[in-house]
């Protein structure tokens, strides 16, 4: 997709929030992502953690596109837009640097984000809630390699026997396993007692690759999806509102409802 003649193109948010980008695996849709990007203006970027895949000493498959979505960022940072970098597992490496600068980008492990409608909101990755990282993280990290294998795989098959850009049996299989893997775990409650216990109205997340906008015991919970699989984000319009979008890179269409009393959610597609 070309990029967008002028800035006029854009679609303008006060906040954006992106999170499991994964540049630097397999599966990583990093040019659907360079695309939306170029398509989007926010005055605050929250970057919810796992941007990178760099949590193994694999190889990265690293692209110009890649270099792109970073030097977008960067940019877009040095030019006055607030860009915030909170670490997830997956680029727990850069957790560990000892300062509250990730080159242009403000680096902290948690966040909390004031809503234009002086709504609260805790920003973190969410692994810090995820059961199966404490649990077993020696198995996480086999689990992400596997991963990596089958989504390759899958892309060869795509290539070579089947040729089309839909999704293929692996992929689709990574999905239900995922999603079976989440059951019992709880990581919902978690995150939303965390918000609950600082005063605040909700909790905006990644980490889960499961994108959600809904209301658990009274408080938003809020997962800005992923970039391998939904390819979705989370945006505050310039009233305070809560949209989630699905990149589909052509339309968008736009269904509203209330959860909550003065707040209003929308999801589009984009």
């Amino acid at each position: 997709m070309d990029q967008p003649a002028d800035a006029e193109c854009r679609k303008r948010y006060r906040s954006l929030f992106v999170s499991d980008l994964h540049l630097g695996a397999w599966g990583s849709r990093a040019v659907r992502f360079r695309d939306f990007l170029r398509h989007t203006d926010a005055q605050t970027i929250y970057l919810v953690g796992d941007i990178f895949d760099i949590w193994h000493a694999g190889r990265l498959h690293w692209s110009e596109v890649h270099d792109e979505i970073v030097e977008d960022l960067l940019h877009r940072a040095r030019s006055g837009v607030r860009v915030v970098y909170l670490p997830g597992n997956h680029d727990d490496r850069v957790r560990r640097l000892e300062s509250s600068q990730f080159g242009a980008f403000e680096l902290c492990e948690t966040a909390v984000h004031k809503a234009a409608d002086g709504t609260s909101w805790l920003v973190l990755h969410g692994d810090q809630c995820d059961a199966r990282i404490f649990r077993w993280h020696v198995m996480t990290r086999i689990g992400s390699r596997a991963n990596a294998i089958l989504r390759l795989t899958d892309q060869w098959l795509k290539q070579h026997l089947h040729r089309t850009t839909e999704r293929g049996l692996f992929e689709l299989a990574i999905v239900g396993v995922n999603a079976l893997m989440l059951v019992g775990n709880r990581f919902e409650e978690r995150l939303t007692a965390l918000a609950r216990d600082g005063g605040h109205d909700g909790v905006i997340c990644g980490h889960f690759h499961k994108a959600a906008l809904h209301l658990r015991d009274g408080i938003t919970y809020a997962n800005c999806g992923d970039w391998v699989d939904s390819q979705t984000a989370l945006v505050e319009t310039a009233d305070g509102a809560l949209q989630m979008l699905e990149w589909s890179g052509e339309t968008q269409s736009a269904e509203v409802w209330t959860p909550a009393p003065a707040r209003h959610r929308i999801w589009s597609r984009i």
